[in-house]
């Protein structure tokens, strides 16, 4: 059978077509990318038994991260007074998580002061209680309790992980993240707080409590 088509029926036609996939094509522009995570930047790492810290070449500013201490104040990363902080975010029913917790503890214990602190924050939904009953099984005494139980600071921070570990400086700019557990208390780990809180206290003129440990 002859095509009885026309050739102004057949450019009809075509125009339509490229009118409909310039339409979804313009639709899938408007749709967010996928969230990945960020390449991993060529730097230093500070690599300890169980794990390494990887700084960041160009510092970035934190985002706004608010949650409450144990006694339910809010509380956000100002509040910590420009110390450096080393800020993890866990939770009771990680595994990795409860391992690393006392290298936290004995961190704390060893350089926690008026230049650093070790800022546990806890996504448990159940809150304040979970946490206590944890802390008093695994003898933690130096780390204070802080919870987001909305999860929505780990969110924020691009956590695709726990446990998940930022070096934050006095500004609040993150210096540098590890994914995964880790041993928080190894030498290679202190001497690097020791640099970070040296340097950021230089910068501001001050001189910081490093604590009492080697």
């Amino acid at each position: 059978m002859r095509d009885r088509r026309t050739p102004a029926g057949i450019i009809v036609a075509v125009v339509a077509a490229a009118a409909i996939g310039g339409f979804f094509l313009w639709r899938a522009n408007q749709q967010p990318a996928a969230i990945r995570p960020a390449p991993s930047p060529a730097t230093p790492e500070i690599v300890g038994t169980g794990g390494s810290l990887t700084l960041r070449k160009t510092p970035r500013p934190v985002p706004l991260v608010d949650f409450v201490d144990g006694d339910g104040r809010p509380m956000t990363l100002a509040d910590f007074g420009g110390r450096v902080v080393l800020l993890n975010i866990w939770a009771t029913w990680c595994v990795p998580c409860r391992k690393e917790m006392p290298t936290l503890d004995r961190l704390e214990q060893k350089m926690g002061g008026s230049g650093f602190q070790v800022l546990p924050l806890s996504i448990d939904r159940q809150g304040r209680a979970v946490i206590e009953k944890f802390y008093r099984e695994e003898g933690i005494k130096a780390l204070g309790i802080y919870v987001d139980r909305s999860g929505k600071d780990a969110s924020r921070l691009g956590v695709v992980g726990l446990p998940t570990t930022l070096l934050i400086d006095g500004r609040g700019y993150e210096l540098g993240r590890k994914i995964g557990a880790a041993e928080w208390d190894s030498p290679e780990t202190v001497a690097l707080i020791r640099r970070t809180v040296t340097a950021a206290t230089s910068a501001g003129g001050a001189k910081a409590d490093l604590g009492g440990g080697p």
